[in-house]
């Protein structure tokens, strides 16, 4: 979509230059990765709603026919057989935009990366 050509400062400024059915499918992975990760932070990084705790955990960003979901090359991993049925690359997954989100797994994902970028700390 054009819009990501765009400068966001904020995730809200990037989910608001989407179309509303867009927004609410954005809106809804957005509450999953707070309620998963309440201490992180959203920021924009590569022009992508990103969280970070400790370092970047998940960003996500949408595509013509995708929510494309990042959560780095170990959160693919870690997740590979419940991931297998989506396409995806060795730190990203697809999940199709005719489809409903995968809102539980998404939370799972998440939550992994926040243990992983915990214990990277200590």
């Amino acid at each position: 979509m054009d819009s990501q050509k765009n400068g966001f400062n904020s995730v809200d400024e990037y989910i608001a230059a989407f179309p509303v059915d867009i927004q609410k499918i954005l809106e809804e992975i957005r509450a999953v990765i707070k309620a998963a990760a309440p201490q992180a932070q959203e920021k924009i990084s590569y022009q992508m709603p990103t969280f970070f705790l400790n370092g970047n955990l998940v960003h996500f960003a949408v595509f013509k026919n995708h929510i494309g979901f990042y959560p780095t090359p170990s959160g693919i991993e870690a997740f590979q057989k419940e991931l297998s049925i989506y396409k995806g690359a060795k730190g990203s997954v697809q999940f199709p935009l005719d489809q409903p989100l995968p809102l539980k797994l998404i939370g799972k994902i998440v939550k992994f990366r926040v243990a992983e970028n915990i214990k990277k700390l200590k």
